[in-house]
């Protein structure tokens, strides 16, 4: 698995998704279509367990949250970036999601679950806002932010 594999595989997936407004509906399609225990999710998880061992996925730390931008957004992605991060029971810094944000949560160790959902897809739609969290374990979660927007923001810890 290259750069290239990873970004050619998650380029089906974005393009699956193409224009479909980010919203509840896009949660269900996306969960029916990609299931978490089927054959995409399956080369996902496995592309971003060799890019972590390999270096090139989530080369950055902070705060005990491993991550990377592998993904810029363009029009190979239908203007998708991708993100991807490593927590482990652990609460990430509170960012709104001002065109939305496409989660796929791959739960590595324990029960692993991120904002309170396993594995598969969550999708937060435009103007959300949230502190990602995992909680029960060690989950690796891949994140696609329509035109790579997001906006850390400086918010009262809760």
């Amino acid at each position: 698995m290259t750069p290239d594999d990873f970004s050619k595989l998650l380029n089906d997936v974005s393009e699956t998704i193409g224009a479909r407004p980010l919203d509840a509906d896009l949660d269900v399609f996306l969960n029916e279509t990609y299931p978490g225990d089927g054959d995409v999710v399956a080369k996902i998880e496995d592309a971003c367990k060799t890019g972590i061992a390999e270096g090139w996925l989530c080369q950055n730390e902070h705060g005990g949250i491993r991550f990377g931008r592998p993904i810029k957004p363009s029009l190979a992605q239908h203007n998708f970036s991708v993100d991807v991060v490593v927590m482990d029971d652990c609460k990430g810094p509170h960012h709104a999601h001002p065109t939305g944000e496409i989660d796929l949560i791959l739960p590595v160790e324990g029960d692993a679950a991120f904002d309170g959902r396993g594995r598969g897809w969550l999708v937060y739609g435009p103007g959300t806002a949230h502190y990602p969290t995992v909680s029960g374990g060690k989950a690796i979660v891949l994140y696609l932010l329509p035109n790579g927007e997001i906006e850390f923001t400086r918010s009262k810890k809760s």
